[in-house]
């Protein structure tokens, strides 16, 4: 989602960082781009105009200019100010002392509610609890069957009882979840297309009968300041507790999360990232800052990885590099751990400086490059796999035949692998096992 604004921002700094003393004549002109970026990515024209007006001041101020290098200090000022638009600091959710814990999902039709239902109860039970979905849509049977179908593929219940009144429904379900052990209950409630008052007085009166302890809006981030407007509008009828914006893996401009905080006073608790149940990830605006700042986030990258990576797996592999025995049969375990943390184009959002020179040069790091890479792998032999020395170009052809794939993608493959072993030979020598562990710290 932040890509384009990114880059775009990351263009103004480069300009900064030749200069070794800023003028105010360099400031505005900055902040001029700045606030066209911004205005461009559909950002809430009086955040914008907040954001700048605060970097100014301080960019104008003497943090900047008794500082070595300036252009660092504006780009450090406006990481601070921007993750103080995305909400400062993260929230985490609420629960209740004594369980269930109800949290109420709300919103418009078509927002991603059911979608979102599912993979919130992924991410708990991520996190040790025993949740329990419930379908609260008494309108749209597609809805029912939709949370049904998808609490089949995570294996997590899903309650449903038929009755005229939502109200009644969640009742009976918090009471299920009580006598069957689910410390966590899911409410998918009904949406519409628009914002109407029978709408809102049947979430008031879900809200009345079983008092949830969170209370959440999803918004589609793709709709821009549509979201917005969509979250000030329920703030109006009913006193949600934060949001869960979805589709933050679009090409939207990414003006709806930069714009939420500031104008609806909530914060955003949770953010979709992927299509798949597992990309659901708590909003921190710190991290967003860095990403979009090109700074990466590696306090993410560590959080996936040990989610990921086994201390067994990753012992194994310290063991294997240590011995310089880094092989095929290594390099596609690998892969597959990088398809389960999203796919080698998120980490590489996540490494420092690495998002923006991936796009800028185009490197083909989708899921399609990555299956491309498994098939030549499980093409080759085991001994193939063991020692990369041996793959002549008789060989090299029978492996592309057997792949799909052309002898080019072949060689290309081995060359990068035969890099890759040259990497990892410098990384475990002097000093280099202790920055492995600190970025993966099994």
């Amino acid at each position: 989602m932040f890509e384009g604004l990114g880059d775009r921002l990351q263009g103004v700094f480069a300009k900064l960082r030749g200069k070794g003393k800023l003028s105010e004549k360099d400031i505005d002109a900055a902040m001029r781009e700045i606030r066209l970026v911004l205005l461009e990515a559909d950002v809430n024209f009086k955040v914008v105009k907040m954001f700048t007006d605060r970097i100014r001041t301080r960019a104008s101020g003497e943090e900047v200019t008794k500082s070595v290098t300036p252009a660092q200090q504006v780009v450090k000022i406006v990481f601070d100010e921007m993750t103080d638009i995305l909400g400062g600091s993260s929230k985490a959710l609420n629960f209740a002392a004594h369980p269930p814990s109800v949290l109420m999902l709300v919103g418009l039709q078509g927002s991603g509610k059911t979608t979102a239902a599912a993979k919130l109860a992924v991410m708990l039970r991520r996190k040790g609890r025993e949740p329990m979905l419930v379908a609260a849509d008494v309108y749209r049977p597609a809805a029912v069957e939709q949370l049904q179908i998808l609490g089949a593929q995570i294996d997590i219940p899903v309650a449903y009882f038929k009755h005229k009144s939502a109200s009644k429904i969640v009742e009976k379900a918090v009471e299920e979840a009580s006598r069957s052990g689910r410390d966590v209950v899911i409410l998918d409630t009904a949406g519409r297309l628009h914002i109407d008052e029978e709408m809102m007085q049947e979430l008031v009166d879900i809200k009345g009968s079983v008092s949830p302890c969170e209370t959440l809006l999803v918004v589609d981030a793709m709709t821009g300041q549509d979201a917005v407007n969509v979250a000030l509008a329920f703030r109006e009828k009913l006193d949600f507790d934060g949001i869960l914006i979805t589709k933050m893996d679009g090409d939207a401009r990414g003006g709806a999360a930069l714009s939420m905080k500031t104008v609806t006073g909530k914060p955003i608790k949770l953010a979709s990232v992927g299509e798949k149940m597992d990309d659901l990830e708590e909003f921190h605006p710190d991290r967003v800052a860095s990403r979009i700042l090109g700074m990466g986030d590696i306090v993410s990258l560590v959080e996936k990885a040990e989610q990921t990576i086994t201390e067994e797996r990753a012992r194994k592999l310290e063991e294997k590099l240590r011995k310089h025995k880094f092989d095929f049969n290594d390099f596609l375990e690998q892969m597959q751990q990088i398809k389960q943390m999203g796919g080698l184009e998120k980490v590489m959002e996540m490494v420092p400086g690495m998002g923006s020179i991936s796009r800028a040069q185009g490197m083909g790091m989708d899921e399609r490059h990555l299956g491309r890479i498994e098939a030549i792998i499980q093409s080759m032999t085991p001994e193939e796999r063991e020692n990369a020395q041996i793959l002549n170009a008789s060989r090299r052809k029978r492996i592309a035949r057997g792949s799909g794939t052309s002898t080019q993608d072949v060689n290309q493959l081995v060359k990068q692998f035969t890099q890759m072993q040259k990497m990892m030979k410098q990384l475990t020598g002097k000093g280099g096992m202790g920055m492995l562990k600190k970025l993966f710290p099994f």
